[in-house]
């Protein structure tokens, strides 16, 4: 049965595909179903991962304090070229090297309160759909095999490229071919990206299976539309993940899932920007990683450390410095100390006068506007200090009736439902 959505402030979302904000709809009335880009669990996610997985959570969040039922998919990616790199360098198994890594971000989310599904399906359970896409693009024409590996040919697909803006009159004329699961860097990969590597003992070790492609191991570029149509289907309402993304990868996602389908994949992507260490990009070779720890070891908490990676807009960059730190981490409590004083009865007698009841309503009013606006935290966030503030003079001046208190509450609870910042 349809479900109705009440919503006074009717949500607007942000479109990469469209490039611009557009009123949220979902393909069935009261239900959303999201994927959202999981880690690959060759190695530990770092902060710039978990702003992404944080931007996601809170969609997800506010999107059932509207009153839809969300069916979220995250994954997790487990075999690829770097993580049987990883394993082999380690001398491990690739389980025990991904198994590692998967703890620790269960680990973070637990801190951070990003709520995870109860099942995260990973690559290595999904290898059934990834040859069963694989033969169809290859009955549609799409893919084809070159000795034990198989490719996908993106100008056979009508409007490839398309998510990203790509200019397809640049594609060489020659035939160029993308043999490994990612390449480093924003690029695009101006030829057949790969599918499904061959097995090769000198690369893959003891990671293949045999199947009705051959031996080998599926392409990271086939690895989640094979989870996402496993578990999700064909047509989803919104695609997430990170800025990154808009290279190679969702596109290749779309290849492969509307190429097999033939219909629209997902209605909505949206894209989080990245997380600067005093202005610069994090990365490996700079030396200049942090992780959920590198913050938590400065006696920052980890609720000042999830105020931190949302209260900035999730499209613009957040750039990490001392100072900005400092004063992200004062926002935070003070928003905690101005909750608590409301979270507990009222017990002192107080008047209700337009002007409290009018701060009151508007503290739901005003959350909802900015969240309904593109998730903007930073500002329902700020709404939410001014308001609780005018309503903390309120009280000292003229005390707060119980029925208003009861109100105070009842509204915090559900907001944080969507922060998780403002209460244990």
């Amino acid at each position: 049965m349809d479900k109705a959505i009440k919503n006074d402030q009717p949500l607007k979302l942000y479109n990469s595909l469209t490039g611009k904000k557009e009123l949220f709809a979902p393909l069935v009335n009261g239900q959303v179903k999201i994927f959202t880009c999981g880690p690959s669990i060759y190695d530990r996610p770092h902060l710039g991962n978990y702003r992404t997985f944080l931007y996601e959570d809170v969609l997800h969040r506010y999107l059932e304090y509207l009153g839809y039922e969300v069916e979220r998919l995250i994954n997790f990616t487990d075999v690829e070229d770097k993580s049987i790199a990883s394993s082999a360098k380690k001398m491990a198994k690739l389980q025990a090297t991904t198994e590692e890594s998967a703890d620790k971000f269960f680990q973070n989310c637990g801190l951070l309160h990003i709520k995870v599904p109860d099942f995260i399906p990973r690559s290595s359970t999904s290898i059934d759909q990834a040859v069963r896409l694989i033969k169809k693009l290859m009955d549609k024409g799409y893919a084809y095999r070159l000795g034990n590996d198989f490719f996908y040919d993106p100008l056979k697909f009508s409007g490839f490229g398309k998510l990203y803006g790509l200019d397809m009159s640049r594609w060489p004329k020659r035939k160029i071919r993308y043999r490994k699961d990612t390449y480093e860097g924003n690029r695009w990969n101006r030829g057949d990206f790969i599918l499904w590597h061959g097995y090769r003992r000198e690369r893959d070790g003891d990671v293949c299976w045999e199947t009705e492609l051959g031996k080998g191991r599926p392409a990271w570029n086939v690895q989640d539309p094979a989870m996402i149509t496993k578990h999700l289907g064909y047509r989803i309402d919104i695609a997430c993940g990170g800025i990154d993304n808009l290279y190679r990868h969702h596109d290749y996602n779309i290849a492969v899932i509307e190429g097999v389908s033939g219909q629209k994949f997902a209605n909505f992507w949206l894209h989080g920007e990245h997380v600067l260490l005093d202005g610069k990009k994090m990365s490996k070779s700079k030396g200049n990683i942090l992780y959920p720890k590198d913050l938590l070891g400065k006696e920052i908490s980890a609720v000042d450390i999830r105020y931190l990676l949302i209260s900035r807009h999730y499209r613009q960059k957040l750039d990490l410095t001392d100072t900005m730190l400092a004063e992200k981490e004062k926002q935070c409590r003070r928003l905690r100390e101005l909750a608590g004083k409301f979270i507990r009865p009222l017990f002192g007698a107080g008047a209700a006068t337009p002007e409290s009841e009018k701060t009151i309503a508007m503290l739901t009013r005003d959350f909802n506007q900015a969240m309904s606006d593109d998730l903007d935290v930073e500002r329902a966030s700020h709404s939410l200090l001014s308001n609780l503030q005018g309503l903390e003079r309120h009280q000292e001046k003229n005390g707060l009736d119980e029925a208003q208190g009861d109100r105070i509450r009842k509204e915090l609870l559900r907001i944080d439902r969507v922060l998780q910042v403002l209460f244990e």
